[in-house]
């Protein structure tokens, strides 16, 4: 979807979260001076101050809340924060542009049984836990479509998630709008030229662990960590979204999109 105006009152509630590092307080306690700090709760929008992992890290806190963020790059890279300037915010909150992000929802089982749920805003990856490459099959929909994979593992990515761990295992950059995911292999072995797929966003993926025994096996949704699973379902979920906010110009889908021309 293409980044709509959120409309932000002019006197709109703002709370402040910092990732803690020293640049990030010191502009917490700048700003907050300043424009005022509301309480989480009662806040109409979220200014997050630090890097991209603080982003993603406000963007699973407050997922389905519907509650806009609008972060300010303390950090290092800063893909999905908007640069940090003192002056004007009230006025750039209220002409941001809103994307809405929607997250993958991730169930794996582990050899003990037990079966456990995520979700990811960039993407879920599998990974092998050992000097052993890891053996996967692949199912979308139910119906086989890889017998056996071998590498060192398996992602499924979001578009907002694509220009990540995606992208640096050479899988495709997706616009923000379009309704797909990417399943990208990491170092496949065999089949050797085989780059992963496109697949609609409705679709579910079902990766399931061969000789999990001898080549364990993790999951991780972001940041989440599961070990030893033995299969892993994996959809989007389109009931869920988050609310990020970009200065006009600066917005997630733009940023995207230079991304694919260097």
């Amino acid at each position: 979807m293409s980044p709509d105006a959120y409309h932000l009152r002019g006197d709109a509630r703002i709370a402040f979260l910092s990732s803690g590092t020293p640049e990030a307080r010191d502009a917490h306690t700048r700003l907050a001076r300043r424009y005022g700090e509301a309480p989480m709760a009662d806040a109409d929008v979220i200014v997050a101050l630090g890097g991209d992992g603080l982003m993603l890290q406000t963007l699973h806190n407050f997922m389905g809340s519907r509650k806009p963020i609008y972060g300010m790059n303390r950090g290092s890279v800063g893909f999905l924060m908007n640069e940090y300037q003192e002056d004007g915010l009230r006025e750039r909150l209220a002409a941001a542009l809103a994307s809405t992000i929607r997250p993958l929802a991730m169930t794996a089982t582990n050899v003990e049984g037990e079966t456990l749920a995520a979700r990811a805003i960039n993407e879920v990856s599998l990974l092998r836990q050992s000097y052993q490459a890891a053996k996967l099959r692949i199912l979308i929909d139910g119906q086989e479509r890889l017998a056996e994979l071998i590498a060192d593992g398996l992602l499924v990515c979001t578009p907002a998630g694509s220009t990540a761990y995606n992208l640096s295992a050479n899988g495709p950059i997706l616009p923000l709008d379009a309704p797909l995911m990417a399943l990208t292999p990491i170092s496949a072995f065999r089949p050797r030229r085989w780059r992963g797929a496109l697949l609609p966003d409705k679709a579910r993926v079902t990766i399931e662990v061969l000789e999990a025994d001898k080549r364990p096996v993790s999951a991780v949704a972001d940041h989440y960590e599961i070990r030893n699973v033995t299969r892993v379902d994996i959809a989007m979920d389109h009931a869920t979204g988050c609310v990020l906010l970009h200065d006009s110009g600066h917005s997630l889908e733009e940023r995207i999109l230079r991304e694919q021309f260097g």
